[in-house]
């Protein structure tokens, strides 16, 4: 599985932003899909997921701010970033769980500044 992150950028507090993440290959074997993000000297985290059947999960710091969804059709899963703050700074990651591993994909940079 391969997996391409795109849409990051340099938005104002307040802001809006869409990341999104293209899904390749063996695209079947794929569980959940999930968002991380790491700011500068902090660990990599998970902030949402989204499994087979749509379920979601956020962690607290991003709950009511942040909607994970995905397009089976097109291999793609979103992460629709509102309401954002400085705090939200960070290299964000996309990953796809199957059962015998995790993927990554590239990380896209997400700054939040005036």
């Amino acid at each position: 599985v391969q997996l391409q992150a795109s849409g990051g950028g340099l938005v104002q507090p307040g802001g809006s932003l869409r990341l999104s993440c293209a899904a390749s290959g063996n695209t079947v074997t794929i569980i959940y899909m999930r968002w991380y993000r790491q700011a500068p000297g902090k660990e990599r985290d998970m902030i949402a997921q989204i499994d087979t059947h749509g379920t979601t999960f956020y962690d607290n710091s991003v709950k009511g701010r942040f909607t994970i969804s995905r397009d089976s059709a097109k291999h793609t899963t979103y992460l629709e970033m509102n309401s954002l703050k400085p705090e939200d700074t960070a290299v964000y990651y996309c990953a796809a769980r199957s059962r015998e591993r995790n993927y990554w994909g590239q990380g896209t940079q997400v700054t939040v500044s005036s």
